[in-house]
Order: C-alpha cells, then sequence, then structure tokens
C-alpha cells in the first residue's frame, strides 16, 4: 500500500490511520467532524459572513499582522484559503443547527420546561431527630433565622452558605426534595422529614421558570444538535479495505 504522508522520518499509511486515532483518542472527535462535513455540505457563506467570520477567527487567535498570519499559517501547516473555510465552518454549523431545529424548540421547550426551570432554596441536614424539629420551631417561630441555624448545625457543604443552594434546575436536588420544592410556594418550610440518614429542613426561597426567551431558544437548539450529533457519530461504522 502507497505511503498516505510523511511525518519527520515516518511514513504513515492508510491502514494504519484507524489504531492511531483510537490510540490518541481522536477518533470520536474525527467522526464528529466527518458527520459535520456531511450535514453542513450544502451550506454556504455570503460574502459579508465569510468577511466578519475570517475577522472574528484572527482576533480570536491574535493574527493581527501579516506577519504573525504567516507564522500561524506555517505552524497549523494551512494555506490562506484553508483558513477562510476553517473560519467559515462554526457560521456553516449554525445555519444548519437553525434550519433542522428552530421549528421544533417550543415542543422540545414544552417536553423539557421541568428539567429547566431553577430554584434557590435552604436547606439544613442532621442526624439528630430531635435538634432538627428544635431547629424547625426556632425558624418558624422567628427565634432563629434558616442562615443562622444552618451555619452552625447543618451537617452538609450547605452549612458554608448558612443553608443557601441554588440557583439549580428544579431537577438537580435529591428527587425527594424536588418534589417538595415543586410544590412549595417561596418561603414555606417544610418540617424535618427522613432522607437516607439524615433528617432535613427544607424551604423554597425563590422559583424561577423557565422562559423560551431568545438564550433558552439557542441553548434548546444546542442541545438537540448535540443530541443528534452524538447519535449520529456512534452510529458511524469504521471499516478498513
Amino acid at each position: 500500500m502507497a505511503d498516505l504522508f510523511q511525518v519527520g522520518d515516518r511514513a504513515i499509511q492508510a491502514h494504519e490511520i484507524p489504531a492511531l486515532l483510537k490510540r490518541y483518542q481522536l477518533m470520536q472527535p474525527f467522526l464528529r467532524e466527518v458527520v459535520l462535513d456531511r450535514a453542513i455540505a450544502d451550506y454556504s457563506c455570503t460574502e459579508e459572513e465569510k468577511t466578519t467570520a475570517v475577522r472574528q477567527f484572527c482576533q480570536k487567535h491574535q493574527l493581527t499582522s501579516p506577519e504573525s498570519m504567516e507564522a500561524w499559517l506555517k505552524n497549523q501547516n494551512l494555506t490562506e484559503a484553508e483558513l477562510t473555510e476553517l473560519a467559515m465552518r462554526p457560521v456553516r454549523i449554525e445555519k444548519f443547527k437553525q434550519d433542522k431545529w428552530s421549528k421544533k424548540v417550543k415542543t422540545h421547550f414544552m417536553e423539557r420546561k421541568s428539567g429547566l426551570d431553577r430554584v434557590i432554596y435552604s436547606l439544613l441536614r442532621t442526624q439528630d431527630e430531635g435538634l432538627a424539629h428544635e431547629l424547625y420551631y426556632r425558624i418558624l417561630e422567628g427565634e432563629q433565622t434558616f442562615a443562622e441555624c444552618a451555619n452552625e448545625y447543618s451537617q452538609g457543604p450547605e452549612a458554608r452558605s448558612g443553608g443557601l443552594l441554588g440557583p439549580v434546575p428544579l431537577i438537580q436536588p435529591h428527587p425527594a426534595i424536588g418534589k417538595l420544592l415543586s410544590v412549595s410556594q417561596p418561603g414555606q418550610l417544610w418540617a424535618p422529614r427522613p432522607l437516607a440518614e439524615w433528617f432535613i429542613i427544607v424551604r423554597l426561597e425563590e422559583f424561577r421558570p423557565a422562559q423560551l426567551d431568545e438564550p433558552m431558544r439557542q441553548h434548546l437548539v444546542d442541545e438537540m444538535f448535540q443530541s443528534w450529533l452524538k447519535q449520529q457519530t456512534q452510529n458511524i461504522d469504521v471499516t478498513q479495505s
């Protein structure tokens, strides 16, 4: 088999490439880019988009002079034309993403909303049931604040923040805690209840429902794109001829 290319004093042949990609843990990134090349094949950039993409690429890599450009191209073993293609690639990928998934955002948002809502809550945990009930009534009656009790008595890492946690997705806390928070009103204090080896006191501080604004739209498009890309990459068969 003919040599594929020369690396220093080593001639690397085509049949060696898959094993080398696996050895250097580059197979998945390589397959990902192959999938993307196929996906964006029909997407192009306008002259204005091309100019902007190249300018931003050069700014990112601090290619501010002909000398720095020449040195970078030499170091990367690229031509100016290849640099331009590299700079335009993210724009073409974004066009593909928006074309394929922007119309599915609303449905995806409704399916994912429970995982996108965020909460700020206070948590106190102790292994002493009697202490848990005493602290609950102190907080309830205003004898001490939740933060004071958590700082002094909570036995988890939340003690360092006065028991305050978040904002976090509603699905992130333990399911038992998440269930309490999902039916709470802000400021609602829950009496101690067992959870594993702990007795916990929970209070919802703030509920932040997810909104389908522009940042959320982009987040969901990216999420669907990444899920698709992962599946496509995993489904590729790599064979040697």
